[in-house]
């Protein structure tokens, strides 16, 4: 074989794997990040967001589900409609969505990489658990299950 088909094997095997990778990790709900400027061991809360964006969140009684979106994502119309119907099935459960292009400051702070994003918070208001990508509703409502 000649190198130009090597490369281009080579380059199908990557694209592959790193596809497969994606379809695992997307949407996997998965740990916090800390909030640069908080204290070490304290997790993420909407003190500091407020601090930061001077956003005025309602929060959930139960736990609050905070989207990032930006308006050219197809994925984050898809994870909107997945958490609003969430919030409105589950009682206790706020959806709020923030437009991460309007908030940079925050989504630097927060260390959002990519949306959407959803960062689940508490009914104190302090972040538990995040996902990067599109989450399916068997995920959220899990996540929300090991919060209780």
């Amino acid at each position: 074989m000649t190198t130009g088909a090597w490369i281009a094997i080579v380059a199908v095997v990557a694209a592959l794997g790193f596809g497969l990778y994606r379809a695992v990790v997307d949407g996997r709900f998965s740990g916090t990040r800390r909030v640069r400027g908080a204290a070490a061991d304290a997790p993420p809360s909407v003190a500091d967001l407020d601090e930061t964006a001077g956003l005025d969140l309602t929060l959930g009684e139960r736990a609050t589900l905070l989207q990032f979106s930006s308006a050219f994502c197809a994925p984050c119309r898809a994870t909107r409609r997945t958490l609003a119907d969430i919030a409105g099935v589950v009682p206790g459960v706020v959806h709020v969505e923030v437009d991460a292009e309007h908030h940079l400051e925050l989504v630097r702070k927060l260390g959002i990489l990519r949306t959407p994003t959803t960062l689940i918070l508490d009914g104190a208001g302090v972040e538990r658990t995040r996902a990067a990508g599109a989450p399916r509703k068997e995920q959220v409502l899990s996540a929300l299950e090991a919060m209780a």
